[in-house]
């Protein structure tokens, strides 16, 4: 069974407790590589320079987002990471948690009539975030 690292759990501290525990969940079936979770605001405003984020006061300031990827990581696996996307929007919707994933911001591929992620026009396909 999968598990979380070192690195991993310590990239987790001062997350919000309800996306720690879909993670945790998540993990036990897949295994995941946490990226990034609570950040400085200093770091956020790198990343918005860069072009890595739309936001300039985003969730992960707030410890309300984690970035995570399927180990090993493969950047070039788009296909792996909508997986993993569709895999932790169903254990978050089981557990009763909502949250939404940056490679679907719309939610629309969660809806029948729609089931589309194509509408996205900023894919951030290794972010989870707390709706709140």
């Amino acid at each position: 069974m999968p598990k979380f690292g070192s690195r991993s759990k310590k990239r987790l501290e001062g997350v919000h407790p309800d996306l720690v525990k879909v993670l945790k969940n998540v993990v036990k079936h897949f295994d995941i590589s946490v990226i990034e979770g609570l950040r400085s605001q200093e770091r956020q405003n790198e990343l918005l320079a860069q072009g890595k984020t739309r936001t300039k006061f985003g969730k992960h300031v707030k410890g309300l987002a984690v970035d995570i990827a399927p180990y090993p990581i493969d950047w070039n696996a788009r296909d792996d990471f909508h997986y993993l996307g569709g895999f932790v929007l169903g254990i978050a919707s089981q557990m009763g948690i909502d949250i939404r994933w940056g490679g679907d911001w719309s939610s629309s591929s969660l809806k029948q009539e729609a089931r589309t992620t194509k509408d996205n026009d900023f894919d951030d396909l290794v972010h989870f975030e707390i709706r709140k």
